[in-house]
């Protein structure tokens, strides 16, 4: 088990796994054109920092392929309108920027490239932001082996599996690893709410991979650490500022200080693409504001009265202080984060 994937590329075409339907059907779907991508973000056909950060090359990678212009300049400015329309599908997860100034930088240089040349050098780019994005979940799920005892009960929150990213996995990814090291494993999965990306996303992965796990609702993670034994919480994050504030799934916030009353280890798991340097702090990152509807009804079932007022932030803001180290493909980073981080980035861009 464990062949699924979120996205993958077709050679002019995008194959999303519809994560809308989990755990009922199993339905992919594809995608032949920027503006269809687009609508596939934002309405969560496909979700997870790393994963959309991909899903925005691969956007403008279906302008570059199914192009019609005959000049360059009609190209550029093809590619600029789905650029804007990617940058406006989701406003927190700084993955899905870093993809879109990827491509724009191969138009930018550009010089004497042909048409053609352009077109072909924007598709292959696009192609290795999710090949690198694969690749970096597999160096976070090493680097995060040390952290993970031989015999561990983790509690997770949200969706962090190859669901959420181009290959494996961030904190899932780690967790997964883990077990097939054959460490004994077994992980309580907060559900998640609104959307329930832990019931309906995570239990569903680890059921595909054979790893045990209970679901519980967000609210017990307090009880669960105070009455049995949890080594670890682990996490995705959605952008991290140069602090090591940290964005992510609403409800990790609170995960996060129960941990702390508890005294237990709280990682965040994230590849060095969402780590956003230019903001000094959390509170610089924009929050999400999603539909009042994930919340008044699960499904197409309304659970609220009629006309009730509603606060639906997507993300919050876990301070550097709740945690103890954030897990990258370029090592783990520990408090001081101002220090850590610079230095982990910086080696990074050498």
């Amino acid at each position: 088990m464990g062949d699924y994937f979120s996205i993958r590329w077709m050679d002019g075409m995008v194959r999303m796994l519809d994560q809308r339907l989990l755990p009922e059907k199993e339905v992919y779907r594809d995608f032949t054109n920027c503006i269809e991508v687009v609508e596939a973000i934002r309405k969560m056909v496909i979700r997870g920092a790393p994963a959309i950060g991909v899903a925005a090359g691969f956007g403008l990678a279906l302008t570059a392929w199914h192009s019609r212009a005959a000049e360059v300049d009609r190209f550029k400015k093809e590619l600029r309108e789905g650029a804007e329309e990617l940058r406006r599908s989701r406003p927190t997860a700084v993955n899905l920027f870093t993809a879109i100034q990827r491509i724009e930088s191969i138009v930018d240089q550009a010089g004497h490239m042909s048409l053609e040349q352009l077109k072909l050098k924007i598709v292959a780019e696009a192609q290795k932001i999710a090949t690198e994005d694969a690749q970096m979940d597999l160096q976070m799920a090493e680097n995060g082996q040390p952290l993970i005892p031989g015999r561990a009960t983790l509690i997770h929150h949200c969706n962090t599996g190859a669901l959420a990213t181009g290959g494996i996995g961030t904190a899932l990814g780690v967790i997964r690893v883990a077990y097939q090291k054959g460490k004994k494993i077994h992980i309580y999965v907060d559900e998640t709410r609104p959307l329930l990306q832990g019931a309906r996303l995570t239990s569903w992965e680890l059921k595909q991979l054979g790893i045990p796990h209970t679901v519980i609702v967000d609210g017990a993670s307090g009880y669960i650490m105070k009455t049995q034994h949890i080594d670890a919480c682990l996490v995705g994050c959605d952008r991290i500022a140069a602090n090591g504030d940290v964005a992510n799934k609403i409800g990790t916030y609170n995960l996060a200080l129960a941990a702390w009353a508890h005294g237990v280890p709280f990682y965040s798991v994230g590849p060095t693409t969402t780590i956003d340097m230019r903001l000094a702090t959390g509170d610089e990152i924009p929050i999400e504001e999603r539909p009042a509807s994930e919340i008044t009804q699960i499904g197409i079932t309304q659970i609220t009265p009629d006309e009730v007022e509603i606060a639906n932030p997507a993300f919050d803001i876990t301070p550097a202080k709740y945690i103890t180290a954030i897990i990258t493909d370029k090592g783990v980073a520990r408090p001081p984060y101002e220090q850590s981080l610079y230095k982990l980035m910086s080696d990074t861009n050498r």
